[in-house]
């Protein structure tokens, strides 16, 4: 008999709530002194922490709902043994969403120039990106009309799919057997998932979000470059929520092959990141023009040269050389590892993305950092461990479940 009914563990729920109320105490601390420091810095420091953060771990967690719908629309049986946890994970991406966006829109219509530098005059009164025939466009795109507009319109479209697709998959174990009708109603929600993913994360979001921090400064390669990083993360989330519930007796049909399957996946995207990573890094090195050059100076020569290089290793070496060998992506320790690393090397990325356009040589990894990181954690395990009880953690009547029993890698 399976052990279907997920049962919250007393250490995990007390974790939870000890990273949860270190983040809360953090955030209202930081807000405090806020209010009393004229210090501009700090207030940089306090909106961009929150900026990165509240970004990086919405996109993590919207990697399940890509997975999910990129898995379903190619019927993939792999994936059915576990897909409860990336549900579970996707379906609170409307939390989430919602902190993101308050961040977001606060800074937009607080005109926090020093966060986004568009928000801003130039040196003779006029809009900080100069109106010409070539950027016209971009000073539509960068304006706090359109930014709002599609931000709501994806956050909120983002969270809907999130709650839908897990809605449906629940909905679907108590049908008749046999019965395709809620699976098809997944496999066209998952499709039009695929779509708003494609006008959003894998395009217009990065350019809005992150890279208009520099305002100045563009890659083509950006949004790929951004949507791998947060899959491989929310990858790695997913083998971490894996091993934990295996560990506690649960998804006892989960085997070997799908963690190796798992594995794979964070092999082979830390291969594509570090792909992207290269080619933006070498057409800006081998064009050489100052406007786009200037971007790696400060991260590559600058203070932020620590970063560079360990994010090269976190989230290129250590993956690389460990999960290489078939055994290793089969070894429990060692992928928990591996996805532990995973996640900190892209939270590096996330944070070397924000830094150095907000507070300059002025970067700390200190209190305010690490409390508002174990607040987001203390959240996303509380969430997703309390979704996990809501529902038998294998689907009962998914079409595909014997051929996933049966997997073999």
């Amino acid at each position: 008999m399976l052990n279907q009914e997920f049962k919250v563990p007393a250490k995990l729920k007390t974790t939870s709530m000890v990273l949860l109320a270190i983040g809360v105490i953090t955030l209202l601390a930081g807000a405090g002194l806020l209010l009393m420091s004229k210090d501009q810095m700090a207030q940089n420091r306090f909106w961009a922490v929150l900026l990165q953060n509240s970004i990086f771990f919405l996109l993590i967690s919207l990697a399940s709902i890509f997975i999910l719908s990129a898995t379903t629309l190619a019927q993939g049986a792999w994936i059915v043994s576990f897909r409860r946890i990336p549900e579970a994970i996707g379906s609170i991406v409307w939390v989430l969403a919602i902190i993101a966006g308050v961040v977001l829109l606060t800074l937009i219509w607080t005109d926090n120039h020093n966060i986004y530098h568009w928000l801003g005059k130039n040196e003779h009164g006029g809009d900080y990106i100069p109106k010409n025939s070539l950027n016209a466009l971009k000073n539509f795109f960068l304006s706090k009309p359109f930014f709002t507009i599609w931000t709501v319109i994806v956050l909120a479209l983002w969270g809907w799919f999130g709650v839908k697709i897990r809605e449906l998959s629940v909905r679907q174990d108590s049908e008749a057997k046999g019965s395709t009708k809620t699976y098809w109603a997944n496999f066209n929600v998952s499709a039009g998932f695929i779509f708003v993913f494609a006008l959003s994360l894998a395009s217009t979001i990065p350019w809005l979000w992150i890279m208009s921090l520099d305002s100045h400064w563009f890659s083509t390669m950006f949004s790929w470059y951004t949507f791998a990083s947060s899959f491989v993360s929310g990858m790695s989330m997913i083998m971490l929520w894996i091993l934990y519930t295996k560990r506690h007796g649960y998804l006892e049909i989960v085997t070997d092959e799908h963690v190796h399957d798992v594995g794979k996946f964070m092999f082979a995207f830390s291969i594509f990141w570090t792909y992207l990573w290269f080619s933006q890094f070498m057409l800006i090195w081998y064009a050489n023009i100052p406007e786009e050059t200037i971007y790696f100076q400060i991260r590559m020569h600058g203070p932020y040269k620590f970063f560079y290089w360990i994010n090269i290793i976190l989230n290129f070496v250590c993956p690389i050389l460990i999960l290489m060998p078939r055994p290793n992506k089969r070894n429990y320790f060692v992928v928990s590892l591996v996805a532990v690393l995973i996640l900190l090397g892209h939270w590096i990325d996330f944070y070397q993305m924000v830094m150095p356009a907000t507070v300059g040589e002025n970067w700390h990894i200190g209190w305010f950092e690490i409390g508002i990181v174990c607040g987001f954690i203390g959240l996303i395990i509380f969430l997703v461990s309390n979704k996990l009880t809501k529902a038998p953690l294998v689907p009962q009547n998914n079409p595909l479940l014997k051929e996933t029993i049966i997997h073999i890698s």
